[in-house]
């Protein structure tokens, strides 16, 4: 997922975002520890994806901050 499409989303799809992919990741490292599947690579770019969606959602959390100072 690039994180242009990311930045597109709104902040409830953002959250809705997130809980799929650790959902998604909780379950494929199911599968891993019980020897069904051997997708390393899927781990690591759902890990990444999980990370710019909480990456975006913070800068969003700042600027709505930032804000609300001034």
């Amino acid at each position: 997922m690039k994180s242009e499409k990311v930045r597109n989303l709104t902040d409830d799809e953002l959250r809705h975002q997130e809980r799929d992919l650790n959902d998604q990741l909780f379950k494929l490292k199911f599968q891993l520890n019980m020897g069904q599947t051997e997708s390393l690579k899927k781990i690591r770019g759902l890990r990444k994806d999980i990370a710019r969606v909480k990456t975006i959602a913070r800068e969003r959390g700042l600027a709505a901050g930032a804000t609300e100072k001034k």
